[in-house]
């Protein structure tokens, strides 16, 4: 169906409904009409939609989806500010997956790379403010008077002492076509943008009317848990059901390509399958996978050069020359992403098509896989995007793993079935943040000034890049650290073996690790130099002066010159990821070998921010995030399997490990950047160096263990 910016379809009394269209040639239209599914199925090329109904609600469609990091809220207020709509009455759900609501950027419906706010920015203020143009156009012809003369406020249209609310006018300016151009307001004006705002899925959590993936429940539903190979690339040889099937409430035992999947009437009783099911395995090649023995290799590969990913200057010449000569390993481990909510998928078949309820990051890689699996155009796969209990990129896989997974056991079981991972499940048979080593070299001159870096990196890739070459992740945060620009001789270069682990993106990518080695690496640096660890960064980052600003507005907050309490020590860590500039104070202390961390004090230059509180919150949530990996957090394997299951060997911060967190927003008129994942990067390494201050002791593994 081909549609014009003023093309419209139908138009009833019961209320607007905007869809608004911005592709690469940045091209809008309008599909007016009420019935919510006539609407939808008219409209083509929607990225976002705006619903006005005549009790004055304003209903924004989002395709972005909901996690904990506050899409929710931001997406709302973009359309609230340009149509001028009553805060009160904005509500906001789930887009359905389709091609119409694809990234602004990417193409596909996706959500992650910190990437919600920013890449919606223009595009959803121009759906309010079109709302708002038709708004006051019906009113004008109402009142017979021009519309120029109408002004906006809190959901109404106002001439003089009349007013019309946007529900009154609804059904009128359905009928309008929309404007081909609209004027955007000046940040001056606005009311909504920049203000914090509570957060509007707040209400729908605590009262229970949240409905995530696991809280899929209709008449005929079955569960199913499926057992899979104990290593990665293992395949079923035999199996015997035969105990299975004895467990009361087993319906139905049935062979996946991802293992054997026990059909139950509830997840109890799948559980209880699964554990009497009898499988011979093929183990797979990476059968004799030993994590210990792999950094042991993987350390002495870094001693040989990689693909050059940075070079300048001839870093061996200038290491050969320098007066002091610094060089350290560091590693980090394999880790799972570990959202609250385990992993599930729900999935009925019928001879129409498919129906999908998941908590899933990825609509559009979801939908097409179910459609390929089934043999049907990703139309005929409606997919229904529900809350996630937490994501941080696992539920956002190429494989589209857990959901395939899900509709293969549905059409093998021939009924709708709800298929749930166990914590024991992910944590052994998931994806994961690779493991890496990062071998540092660096030369002082005599003044102990910095002239040589060298810097070998080996781990997995993620596939970010061309084949063989280099994988963005594994270097992000390294081969373009601001230091390096005030470094004369210097280079970063890159190994990728593959030893055959599942690996994906994970909260903030390849700054997990690479954050973690440059700033430790980088405070080695001046304490060898006797220099302040402030200091040496003030000079070495004169030419960005984002990172310097948030550096300065962190250090002022923690009082990072004045004395700290006794058995206290700081740390400091600045780094740049996902176009947000972040700085991280740790306060710590040692209490029998234990590393408390009393403190953190974050500084954030991530352009506008649009909920200054939304802002907030994912600051906390990322230092806390990374607090896990900090003290406790890494996967280890033996015979080629995963020797950790479920949070008591496999830990994560508590609330007895939360310290106390004061977060400065830094004013910036900067390019918008993220701010879901930079929190996480700067607070390792933060943490790591104030254990040094304090105990003298170098930690260059994480998890950070003093003995």
């Amino acid at each position: 169906m081909s549609v014009t910016r003023r093309q419209f379809v139908g138009a009833t009394a019961g209320g607007l409904v905007l869809g608004f269209t911005l592709n690469l040639t940045r091209r809008a239209m309008m599909t007016l009409g009420v019935p919510e599914a006539e609407a939808a199925a008219a409209a083509t090329q929607v990225t976002a939609w705006l619903r006005i109904a005549p009790d004055d609600t304003v209903t924004i469609l989002s395709n972005h989806s909901e996690m904990g990091q506050g899409v929710w809220t931001t997406m709302p207020m973009l359309v609230a500010e340009e149509l001028d709509a009553d805060w009160s009455k904005v509500r906001v759900e789930h887009a359905p997956a389709a091609p119409d609501y694809v990234h602004a950027t990417w193409g596909m419906q996706l959500t992650g790379g910190s990437s919600s706010t920013n890449s919606e920015f223009e595009r959803l203020r121009k759906v309010g403010a079109t709302a708002r143009a038709m708004l006051v156009e019906a009113a004008a012809r109402r009142w017979k008077v021009p519309a120029d003369g109408l002004k906006t406020e809190n959901g109404f249209v106002l001439s003089g002492d009349k007013k019309l609310s946007y529900g009154k006018l609804a059904a009128e300016a359905a009928k309008i076509a929309p404007p081909a151009e609209v004027k955007l307001k000046d940040k001056s004006a606005w009311k909504i943008i920049g203000k914090s705002q509570k957060r509007l899925d707040t209400p729908e959590k605590i009262t229970g009317r949240a409905q995530y993936g696991m809280d899929v429940q209709f008449p005929g539903l079955l569960v199913a848990v499926v057992a899979r190979a104990p290593t990665f690339g293992g395949k079923v040889k035999s199996f015997k059901a035969d105990g299975a099937m004895k467990v009361r409430g087993v319906k139905k035992v049935v062979q996946v390509p991802s293992g054997v999947a026990v059909v139950a009437d509830n997840t109890w009783a799948a559980m209880q399958g699964r554990e009497a099911l009898a499988v011979d395995w093929e183990p797979g090649k990476t059968a004799g996978l030993d994590s210990d023995k792999l950094l042991a290799e993987w350390k002495e590969l870094s001693k040989k050069p990689g693909q050059s990913a940075v070079v300048k200057g001839d870093a061996a010449a200038a290491l050969a020359k320098a007066a002091k000569k610094l060089e350290a390993v560091y590693d980090v481990p394999y880790l799972a992403h570990s959202p609250m909510e385990p992993l599930n998928a729900t999935v009925k078949l019928d001879r129409k098509g498919a129906e999908i309820w998941v908590g899933t990051q990825a609509q559009t890689i979801d939908q097409g896989a179910a459609a390929e699996i089934l043999g049907l155009k990703p139309e005929q796969v409606k997919l229904h995007t529900m809350f996630l209990g937490g994501g941080f990129g696992r539920r956002a896989t190429r494989s589209a793993d857990f959901t395939s997974e899900a509709v293969h056991v549905a059409k093998a079981a021939g009924a709708p079935v709800k298929t749930v991972w166990t914590r024991e499940d992910d944590t052994r048979g998931g994806y994961y943040r690779p493991m890496f080593v990062h071998r540092m070299e660096a030369g002082l001159d005599a003044a102990g000034k910095p002239v040589a870096w060298r810097q070998t990196i080996v781990g997995q890739s993620l596939g970010l890049g061309p084949p063989g070459g280099i994988d963005s992740a594994s270097v992000e945060g390294a081969s373009n650290a601001p230091y390096l620009a005030m470094i004369p001789a210097h280079s970063v270069t890159l190994h990728s073996p593959d030893p055959g682990i599942p690996v994906l993106w994970w909260r903030a990518v390849g700054s997990t690790h690479t954050a973690f080695a440059v700033e430790c690496f980088l405070d080695e640096i001046a304490h060898a130099a006797k220099r302040d660890p402030v200091e040496l960064r003030r000079e070495m980052l004169k030419e960005d002066k984002r990172s310097l600003r948030v550096m300065e507005a962190a250090v002022e907050k923690a009082g990072w010159f004045n004395k700290p309490a006794a058995g206290i020590a700081r740390g400091i860590a600045v780094h740049e990821s996902f176009g947000s500039h972040v700085a991280e104070v740790a306060e710590v202390s040692v209490e029998k070998d234990r590393i408390r961390v009393h403190r953190v004090v974050c500084a954030i230059d991530c352009g506008l921010a649009v909920n200054p509180d939304g802002v907030v919150a994912q600051m906390q949530g990322g230092i806390l995030y990374g607090l896990g990996p900090t003290l406790y957090s890494a996967l280890s394997f033996k015979d080629g399997r995963v020797q950790e299951a479920n949070f008591d060997d496999y830990k994560v911060a508590r609330i007895t490990d939360a310290p106390k967190i004061e977060v400065v927003i830094v004013p910036s008129d900067e390019k918008m950047g993220g701010a879901g994942e930079p929190g996480t990067p700067p607070i390792a390494p933060a943490v790591a160096n104030a254990v040094f201050s304090l105990t003298g002791k170098r930690l260059r593994s994480l998890p950070l263990k003093l003995s």
